[in-house]
């Protein structure tokens, strides 16, 4: 059994790691993670962002077993959001003091770099306040492959246009035998890693993710913390680290092997906890209160995140796989209050706008 004080003063690893998910009580797990987070935000605050997903299409070639959301392009439901209905929905964002759209959609096989720098273009020049976090790792590569040119010039030129940073979506699990089972059409883990360095080498931040409870063994959850470790070690990147669990309602991926059961509240608070622990060059860790409920969401506080994440205005893809929890400001600051945090509205960049 690792020494619970000892992993606080230096970098664990992987076999270390391993026995404190398996083998360490939670509410020690807790207090490791409480212990660790105050090392990194000694004065207790608790921040949160106001912000929109508008998911711009859902229209998908890549056809994840574990994605209730996209559409081929032929079905009834498959939409492209016309630029005066995401200008409507930014427009409602700012109404209530929102900063940051957070943009993605399917990986639509017809769209090329001219359309994207269009959109982005158009966004950044009307809303020069609102921060674009947008397009998935996957959705740049494809973006890169159908316009023929490199990964990199997307991203330069995207930056150019007003992008301003790239979540970590379309992660899940970074070890290819579990992609090759839930989404064997995606790009493999050493790709997903790549835009991501690619993004960092032009100053452009990212986050990273993970989805895990489907098939992925705790090995390969160290495998996946392991490969964004490694890349934070040598770019200083990603600004946070988001995980939640897989949401099956409606997924092909639960028709296929219906014995995938849904994660528990405590292996997902031993999981963040361990992360906490793990990822030592991340200051940033958000709750999931979308996938785990607002209570849930709070305990995580006591578990190593020190970020609610956003106020989620508008999500679309979990919903669609059954997870439909809602929460707006005045409950994210009261529920933060409760457990003696002090509570800051931030920006994309982590910077605080305002403390209640």
């Amino acid at each position: 059994m690792v020494k619970k004080m000892d992993i606080l003063n230096r970098r664990i690893t992987n076999e270390e790691a391993l026995d404190l998910i398996q083998n360490a009580p939670l509410l020690e797990l807790g207090e490791l993670a409480s212990k660790r987070k105050l090392e990194l935000h000694p004065d207790k605050t608790t921040s949160f962002i106001v912000d929109r997903n508008i998911n711009y299409t859902n229209v998908c070639w890549v056809d994840c077993k574990f994605c209730a959301f996209y559409r081929h392009g032929r079905d009834d439901e498959a939409y492209v959001l016309k630029f005066d209905e995401i200008d409507q929905k930014i427009d409602e964002l700012i109404e209530i003091g929102g900063t940051q759209i957070l943009f993605q959609g399917g990986v639509h096989p017809k769209l090329k770099i001219d359309y994207y720098e269009e959109l982005v273009e158009h966004i950044h020049t009307k809303y020069p306040d609102i921060t674009i976090h947008g397009f998935s790792a996957i959705e740049i590569k494809y973006i890169a492959k159908v316009s023929k040119i490199t990964i990199l010039e997307v991203l330069k030129r995207l930056q150019v246009k007003g992008l301003s940073s790239i979540p970590g979506a379309g992660a899940e699990i970074l070890s290819d035998r579990v992609r090759d089972i839930i989404a064997p059409s995606k790009m493999d883990s050493k790709d997903w890693i790549n835009v991501h360095a690619l993004a960092h080498s032009i100053g452009m931040k990212t986050t990273a993710t993970m989805m895990f409870g489907t098939v992925e063994t705790d090995e390969e959850i160290i495998e996946h913390w392991e490969l964004l470790r490694d890349l934070q070690d040598k770019t200083g990147g990603f600004r946070a680290f988001i995980m939640w669990s897989f949401q099956g309602a409606n997924t092909k991926l639960l028709e296929e092997i219906p014995d995938i059961k849904p994660q528990s509240s405590n292996r997902y608070l031993r999981l963040l906890a361990v992360s906490r622990l793990y990822l030592d060059n991340f200051k940033n860790m958000q709750s999931s209160w979308v996938t785990q409920g607002s209570y849930i969401g709070q305990l995580a506080l006591n578990f190593g995140a020190n970020d609610l994440g956003s106020t989620m205005m508008e999500e679309n893809v979990v919903k669609a796989a059954g997870a439909s929890n809602r929460m707006n400001q005045e409950e994210m600051i009261r529920l933060i209050k409760d457990i003696g945090e002090n509570p800051a509205k931030r920006n994309t960049a982590y910077e605080i706008l305002e403390r209640y």
